[in-house]
């Protein structure tokens, strides 16, 4: 606080500051720090590097701080050296790669180690880049080892600090059975994380429900804000029924009714059910339906079993993660999208490629409880504003039902894309969601300044703004608008 305090009183004897500067124009120095970013095309890192790739388009400073790209295939991507590099990819952007211990079968104390080794690494750059100024300090958990660094990075700068839950990792790890979930580990992890929680100035998340669990763990709600996870509704869109589809075709799928789970192939995704359903439409199947065609495309550590589970059946097609340029082809060559999940992981974590399956316009077939955010949002109000249909978390032959009724009926599912499709541009636009996060990130430093000059003003008798040009801009809220 002395630094920006010493900053504020030379303001006011009518020289200007280039923070001040700064806040007045709504551009920000930005460190941001998390373990996943670009270039890994599924997951938080996708959100992160695009995030950090848009600020940095609209003029701020970014400094993203983060590991080699490694998931979800859990192996370092190639041309990327697991070593201290400095990348900058485009303007404005300066990535800083931090070397981590990366398992190659990820299990509970392996994942623990993983975290740590990067918490580890990236904290003495963090720290570094807190010397250069920045204007505010923004953390994504996972991974939650990352918060005291954060914390302290803040600290030294003098800069407000963010913290952005994609996942409750501490929560996971207990509920999926990858750490005990009693004793005293469990008691002290939960202290630690509602310690740590309470001391950022401001913390979000990516829905409604998961805000509320913040909450209810001890965050303020002044504190609470929702920053949802978005999608580029321009780059995906349904495809005219009229054209083709060059994945369809590469693939020999013509005329069959295609089922896609597409993403990460992790633990908490309940993929358990996928082989098991397939089999039920297979030819040995007393339920066969030869229309029906599964196409799983991924990859993570339960790919190898899957394989393993369905390498038998033709009615089967396994495909890789694909390139950003076909990611369009690969959403739209579904029919209906599958979006399988955990019952012990609801509203622990609200599914990432739920927004491209919306964006692509097609019906979801998705297995979830009552009253958890993807079931609300995809079961909407009723039937006719739906945007697919629900089923219990490991129930197989719901989904089967589920997907019999969808296959056989075109028009419900046309009907079920179409609201599929107007939510996903309504709520999930990427400009209309980033445009309000910059908003509510600019006010932030702006409100931080604000305490500043209300404190130093009333031990100098200085009003240190009152100088011509040296009036910060207010920032006014509207319902509409703020919260996120």
């Amino acid at each position: 606080m002395r630094r920006l305090s010493r900053d504020i009183m030379v303001s006011a004897r009518g020289r200007r500051r280039p923070w001040l500067a700064s806040v007045r124009k709504a551009t920000l120095r930005i460190l941001i720090y998390g373990l996943n970013a670009a270039p890994e095309l599924t997951g938080i890192g996708k959100y992160t590097g695009e995030m950090a790739s848009w600020l940095a388009a609209r003029g701020h400073v970014v400094h993203l701080v983060t590991a080699p790209p490694y998931y979800p295939a859990w192996s370092i991507s190639a041309g990327h050296p697991n070593v201290y590099r400095t990348e900058r990819p485009e303007p404005n952007l300066t990535v800083h790669r931090c070397p981590l211990y990366v398992p190659a079968t990820p299990s509970g104390l392996k994942r623990l180690l993983h975290l740590a080794s990067f918490a580890l690494s990236s904290t003495p750059v963090l720290l570094y880049q807190a010397t250069l100024q920045p204007d505010v300090v923004f953390t994504v958990e996972p991974t939650f080892f990352g918060c005291p660094g954060a914390l302290l990075a803040a600290r030294l700068a003098h800069a407000p600090s963010w913290l952005h839950i994609q996942d409750f990792e501490i929560d996971a790890a207990f509920d999926l059975g990858l750490l005990p979930s009693r004793g005293a580990v469990h008691g002290l992890a939960l202290a630690l994380e509602k310690l740590f929680s309470r001391a950022f100035n401001r913390v979000s998340s990516i829905s409604h429900e998961m805000v509320e669990r913040a909450v209810g763990k001890g965050v303020p709600r002044s504190h609470a804000l929702l920053f949802p996870n978005w999608v580029d509704t321009q780059h995906i869109y349904p495809l005219p029924p009229e054209e083709s589809n060059p994945l369809r075709e590469e693939l020999g799928l013509r005329g069959k009714t295609v089922v896609l789970y597409s993403g990460n192939m992790g633990n908490k995704q309940g993929l358990d059910v996928l082989a098991p359903l397939a089999r039920l439409f297979a030819a040995a199947s007393p339920v066969a339906d030869s229309r029906v065609h599964f196409l799983f495309c991924g990859d993570g550590a339960f790919r190898p079993r899957l394989e393993q589970q369905v390498g038998d059946l033709a009615n089967v097609t396994l495909l890789p993660l694909q390139p950003p340029d076909r990611l369009n082809h690969l959403l739209n060559a579904a029919d209906i999208h599958l979006l399988p999940q955990r019952a012990d992981a609801a509203d622990l974590v609200l599914p990432s490629k739920l927004t491209g399956m919306l964006a692509s316009g097609r019906p979801i077939v998705a297995t979830a409880a009552p009253g958890t955010r993807l079931a609300n949002v995809i079961a909407r109000a009723g039937p006719a504003s739906s945007l697919g249909l629900i089923t219990p978390p490991g129930d197989v032959a719901a989904l089967h039902a589920a997907l019999q009724q969808l296959s056989s009926a075109p028009l419900l599912r046309a009907a079920m894309g179409a609201n599929a499709r107007e939510y996903a541009v309504t709520h999930l636009g990427r400009e209309h969601t980033l445009l309000r996060f910059e908003r509510a990130l600019t006010e932030l430093v702006q409100e931080l300044v604000t305490e500043l000059v209300q404190a130093v003003g009333s031990r100098s008798g200085a009003d240190p703004l009152s100088a011509p040009g040296n009036q910060v801009e207010s920032s006014e809220r509207t319902s509409e608008e703020l919260p996120l």
